[in-house]
């Protein structure tokens, strides 16, 4: 197989990055049905205030004659109701239980603010009952005509979220059905799960994104084996639903939400697309920038032992296969002789990976006196920080791999191609070189880019450290 080399023109993202920045698809219609509902609370809720207090028993209190409490008072409240998720979508503001519990919570703060505001001061009780059962009567009324009103504009086509379905043909109908139950989605396109095989993969995400797709309905035995996919729905904006729901799904990101009476894994798309990532990038150039200049005193004194040592060059630039199958050239310090390349191929016989694809081995005559020493603490490993800075590398994600190594991959291995590859990572914080069969180092590349998150790698930093120091595995 051949390998290009890295080029801008030809550049393709990191799986989890955004084609651009946006905002999460279908944002406009929730955004606008909050401020909806606040509205509404918010005018019923003083209303039920002020009528409280003319229909109590008054007393002089500054409860009763002091306007700016009723503002208290409608913070107070709506800010209980939206802790609570009465703002949300679906079944959420039609919990009335929870609203009817979310408004008496509220009473109790506001009873425990008047007492210590004015504890000497009497407080009208008649006030705040009728307060409480105003707000109940208010609010849940507002809800019902809400929710009615929605139902009706949802049945002339209005209100509706765009939404494409991916399932196999025997599942499709009772899909169709699921969806439709919910009365707020209108369908806009079905494909079976080879749209979502790598060479069918960006035409599908193309026509998503092309025809406003907000959410997508995927079914378990379409993403099951491969849900690493759920990084492209994530980096297009698109809110992903799985159907139907089993207890082996598992996503960092994903919550259950209701469909019908079916629980539905959901991933949300992020409001702002691609944030997370580039929250990664910002975090890897900040962080190399930072190193490289204090570790500049120590990256001198290593270059002179190297070149006391043994004679060569300081640094080692070896071709490595990174995102997408993409060369580029990897800084480390030299450790080995300068013919160690060559060497390579009289010592495969002796490689102590069990089924061949990469090359280690522990007493290896390649090495210099100051390279043990150098491997033993991972300190070659240093220049890295500048295929950082160029890009090419990230701080986290999949070791890149020789091309000797890529060349013995099978299909399932370029999975591990589709991120950005880092100096560490899962599998070096796993066992490091004490792993001795690659499947075993693939699956738990393919575990982070499942898992992926800002903290996953702040934890695979952490540990690195203490791996080092530790001296584990490392040779």
């Amino acid at each position: 197989m051949a390998y290009k080399s890295l080029s801008v023109l030809d550049f393709k993202p990191d799986l989890r990055s955004a084609h651009h920045a946006g905002i999460q698809k279908g944002s406009s219609i929730r955004f606008l049905r909050i401020l909806v509902l606040l509205f509404l609370d918010a005018t019923l809720l003083l209303l039920a205030w002020k009528l409280a207090v003319h229909q109590g028993t008054y007393i002089d209190s500054p409860w009763t004659d002091n306007s700016s409490f009723s503002w208290l008072v409608l913070f107070v409240q709506l800010g209980i109701i939206a802790a609570t998720g009465q703002y949300k979508a679906g079944i959420n503001r039609r919990n009335y239980l929870r609203l009817v519990k979310a408004i008496s919570l509220s009473e109790i703060i506001l009873l425990a603010i008047a007492f210590l505001y004015e504890p000497s001061s009497y407080l009208s009780r008649s006030t705040f009952i009728l307060f409480w059962i105003f707000s109940c009567l208010f609010i849940g009324i507002s809800r019902s005509i809400f929710d009615l009103g929605t139902n009706i504009l949802r049945k002339r086509g209005i209100v509706q979220h765009p939404v494409f379905l991916i399932t196999d043909t025997s599942e499709e109908n009772e899909h169709i059905q699921l969806i439709k139950k919910e009365n707020c989605y209108t369908i806009q396109g079905i494909a079976d799960a080879h749209c979502l095989d790598l060479e069918n993969r960006d035409r599908t995400f193309e026509y998503l994104r092309e025809s406003g797709i907000v959410e997508a309905f995927v079914s378990w035995s379409a993403i099951k084996n491969r849900l690493y996919v759920c990084w492209n729905f994530h980096a297009a904006g698109i809110t992903l639903r799985i159907l139907p729901i089993t207890s082996q799904v598992h996503h960092p990101k994903s919550v259950f939400r209701m469909v019908g009476s079916i629980p539905c894994l959901t991933i949300p798309a992020p409001l702002i697309i691609g944030s997370d990532f580039w929250v990664k990038r910002i975090f890897d150039l900040c962080c190399s920038i930072v190193l490289i200049f204090f570790l500049s005193p120590l990256y001198l004194l290593l270059a002179i032992l190297i070149k006391l040592d043994s004679p060569g060059p300081v640094f080692f630039r070896q071709k490595r296969v990174g995102l997408h199958n993409k060369e580029f050239k990897i800084w480390k310090f030299r450790t080995m002789v300068t013919n160690a390349e060559k060497l390579q191929a009289s010592l495969e016989a002796k490689n102590e990976i069990r089924d061949g694809v990469l090359f280690k081995l522990k007493d290896d005559p390649r090495i210099t006196k100051v390279g043990k020493f150098l491997r033993r603490y991972s300190l070659d490993e240093l220049p890295q920080l500048f295929n950082v800075l160029l890009g090419e590398m990230s701080l986290v994600g999949p070791r890149p791999l020789p091309v000797r190594d890529v060349e013995r991959f099978h299909t399932k291995h370029f999975l591990r191609q589709e991120v950005l590859p880092g100096i560490t990572g899962l599998w070096q914080v796993s066992g490091r070189s004490d792993i001795d069969n690659f499947e075993d180092a693939v699956q738990l590349d393919i575990r982070y880019i499942e898992n992926w998150s800002l903290w996953m790698d702040l934890q695979i930093l952490l540990k690195t450290v203490g791996v080092v120091l530790h001296k584990t595995g490392a040779y």
